[in-house]
């Protein structure tokens, strides 16, 4: 059976075990929360939606944040995530350095 893009409400309420009121509460405090609105009004969440809501009732229940502190934690994480491949860059130029000197050498014996 192939996984489902996009969830209910409902499903999303019962995996996050969570009541659905203070999800639709928590779209409206976090942006990275913004589930997919269909023309009849109801919600379709992604996974990575489900992440998000996840990791919000983490910081908010299990370490005790503020909906306020949970939010800049976020955009903190978030930050880092979009810094971190920058740093990563370099074995990657330097896979790039070695496949160049291997075609070099491969033009070579031609």
């Amino acid at each position: 059976m192939a996984e489902k893009t996009y969830l209910t409400m409902r499903e999303v309420s019962s995996a996050a075990q969570l009541p659905e009121y203070t999800i639709r509460y928590w779209e409206t405090r976090f942006r990275l929360l913004r589930p997919l609105r269909l023309s009849s009004g109801h919600r379709r969440y992604t996974r990575a939606d489900v992440d998000t809501l996840l990791r919000i009732k983490d910081l908010v229940f299990v370490k005790g944040y503020s909906l306020d502190g949970a939010r800049k934690a976020l955009s903190a994480e978030r930050r880092q995530r979009k810094a971190a491949p920058a740093k990563a860059a370099p074995p990657k130029s330097a896979l790039l350095d070695e496949i160049a000197r291997d075609l070099r050498q491969l033009l070579k014996e031609l």
